[in-house]
């Protein structure tokens, strides 16, 4: 609902006292306390005023809306309140035509025009210095200067009826010991707008030299710290250009009307766990931070805890390695594109000679990325191809799977051919793929050969998939996951050292090939579902999904229904090992083709697996 603002007094002593300097209310700040709250300003003609309404509740992050006036009914903040003041500078830019042409002191010259136009009120009272000093970190103003750079960057805004501009951000750097004591004070301070919208490198969000704001002075990066950027009320002033009206007012940078408004959405006294942020590193090259709540960082550490039993006393609890699982989703959130792969040739003198840990593990992940609207595809063994398009297919007829996805082969050759695969044209900086996630796939070991858990040489069945992961290694932007059970398959090189110490065979079987991320589980699907969960769980905490949307656009309802019938189920596992069965897939252990995965039935150790890591998601904090 609009917060219309009923003025104290009308036209033209109001506006006189608000805008035209006779009493001035407006004020250079860069932090205040006290009862007032600073408020940037825009006015526009009364014709545009509902859809500059809507564009503001569609962007909320950037352009928290306190109120606005009705034309002729201006609200004047207290009498007396102002200090501080500086009378003759210029307060406002003014636009024609969506070009910036001036900059007043006043608009008394305009007060005929303002008779028919709105204005504006948005909210700038987060304090950063404040919560800096509240994290115990020196404030960062730029030495002789109160208005810290902004920067535009290549995220849009939501648009609306002609509005249209990107977001822009603040910045600063902040030690990387002190970044989550950072994040939870200015969420504890700012809420919504407290929040950061990117922890990391500033080309992320299109930003090309920090060295260059677009408003304001520049921020230096020591080395060491980590650039960490709000969003910024300025976005509003790319909004008004975009409009191109024949006029209209802003605030010029740093300068703020006093107002005794409230923010709707003001924080509370104190965060609930559901708003507590953590942070977490998710990758180096190029740097990059998440952010969750603690209430949904802990479901999945539990997520995590749930499948790191060992039903086959494989020795794995050596290998687990703490919020793996966590970080692995993280990434996998932030990705645009995911590469999957899975086949692991145990069965080396049965045709197919697949087993049935793999695939489903790897399908169930698909349905949920397909849910989240990312692009995905599953990449398999030559040999396998037809197999694996048929399971597809299956999986689609019989509703696992939403849609066909693109089943993909690669024979290697070279780090070029590794290079061109991954990348569009061959080119490390435009990667088709954004993660690469491999569940239960056969790893090569430090000899060349490739392993299974008896030591048997199945190299002459295995295409060389580990080279894209290695050449991910070399390409920026590009992270992965390893999804294992016993230290032989791809990724696990990132444990190989515990394989080699604490399972059967180890010092010959275990995979060479690191993963950024090794999620340990006693049956590989069961990683395959957990990563699925663990992503229902992020996209329905508040706390990630505004940073993944970087506080633009609306946020979806947590529980959307389309993610819950995504998640992985006892009837869609049950219809995928039937599939698996109708094609001969054997069990991992016992060879046989049955309802059953790694010697293990079905209808108690793997369902019961499935509910629990499902009950464990959808349960209510």
């Amino acid at each position: 609902m609009p917060f219309t603002l009923h003025l104290r007094s009308r036209l033209p002593s109001a506006i006189r006292s608000l805008i035209l300097q006779k009493k001035p209310n407006i004020r250079n700040i860069s932090s205040m306390a006290g009862e007032l709250r600073p408020a940037s300003l825009v006015v526009l003609p009364r014709s545009l005023a509902p859809a500059f309404e809507r564009f503001c509740q569609a962007n909320t992050g950037p352009l928290p809306l306190l109120g606005q006036s009705e034309p002729e009914k201006w609200m004047l903040p207290p009498q007396g309140a102002i200090s501080e003041t500086r009378m003759g500078h210029p307060q406002f830019w003014k636009y024609e035509f969506g070009a910036c042409t001036g900059s007043l002191a006043s608009l008394e010259q305009y007060s005929e025009q303002l008779k028919d136009m709105v204005a504006f009120f948005l909210g700038c009272s987060f304090s950063l210095e404040e919560a800096l000093e509240k994290a115990g970190l020196p404030r960062r103003d730029p030495a002789g200067h109160s208005q810290a750079g902004a920067y535009k960057t290549t995220v849009p805004c939501v648009t609306h009826a002609g509005f249209c501009c990107p977001l822009v951000v603040t910045m600063r750097p902040i030690p990387k010991d002190k970044l989550e004591g950072l994040v939870r004070a200015c969420c504890s301070l700012g809420g919504e707008q407290g929040q950061p919208v990117h922890i990391g490198d500033p080309e992320l969000l299109g930003i090309k030299e920090l060295s260059k704001p677009a408003y304001g002075y520049a921020m230096v990066c020591p080395p060491g710290e980590v650039p960490v950027f709000w969003p910024s009320p300025l976005t509003s002033l790319g909004a008004v250009s975009s409009c191109e009206t024949p006029l209209a007012f802003a605030s010029i940078p740093g300068c703020t009307v006093m107002t005794d408004l409230k923010d709707a959405k003001a924080p509370p006294g104190c965060l609930t766990p559901e708003r507590i942020p953590e942070v977490h590193h998710i990758s180096q090259d190029p740097l990059h931070y998440s952010i969750a709540s603690v209430s949904a960082s802990q479901k999945i550490r539990e997520l995590e805890s749930i499948i790191g039993i060992d039903p086959g006393n494989r020795g794995i609890g050596h290998l687990l390695c703490k919020d793996e699982l966590l970080k692995a989703s993280l990434s996998l959130s932030h990705a645009r594109s995911v590469l999957i792969t899975t086949g692991f040739p145990t069965h080396f003198n049965h045709e197919p000679p697949e087993e049935t840990d793999g695939p489903p593990g790897a399908i169930a992940l698909v349905a949920f990325l397909q849910a989240l609207e990312k692009e995905v595809a599953i990449i398999v063994d030559q040999r396998a191809w037809n197999l694996h398009q048929k399971i597809v297919e299956d999986a689609v007829e019989q509703g696992v799977l939403k849609t066909q996805i693109p089943i993909l082969t690669y024979q290697g050759g070279s780090v070029e051919a590794a290079q061109a695969f991954l990348c569009k044209d061959g080119d490390p900086q435009t990667p088709r793929f954004d993660h690469l996630v491999a569940i239960e796939r056969a790893g090569r070991a430090a000899d060349g050969n490739y392993y299974n858990a008896r030591k048997m040489n199945i190299k002459h069945l295995v295409d060389p998939i580990d080279d894209l992961f290695l050449a991910a290694k070399k390409i920026p932007g590009i992270s992965s996951t390893g999804v294992g059970d016993g230290g032989n398959e791809l990724g696990m090189g990132k444990v190989k050292e515990a394989v080699r110490r604490h399972i059967r065979h180890g010092d010959v079987i275990a995979c060479d090939v690191e993963a950024d991320f090794a999620v340990i589980a006693g049956v590989s699907n069961w990683g395959g579902y957990a990563l699925a969960c663990a992503l229902y769980i992020l996209y329905s905490c508040a706390v990630h999904s505004q940073y993944l949307r970087k506080a633009v656009g609306p946020s979806r309802a947590p529980g959307d229904q389309a993610w819950t019938q995504a998640l992985p189920s006892v009837i869609k596992e049950e219809k995928m090992l039937g599939i698996l069965v109708q094609h001969k897939v054997r069990s991992g252990v016992s060879g046989i083709v049955g309802m059953e995965v790694d010697g293990l039935p079905f209808h108690n150790t793997h369902a019961e697996m499935i509910q629990k890591l499902v009950d464990v998601t959808t349960a209510q904090v």
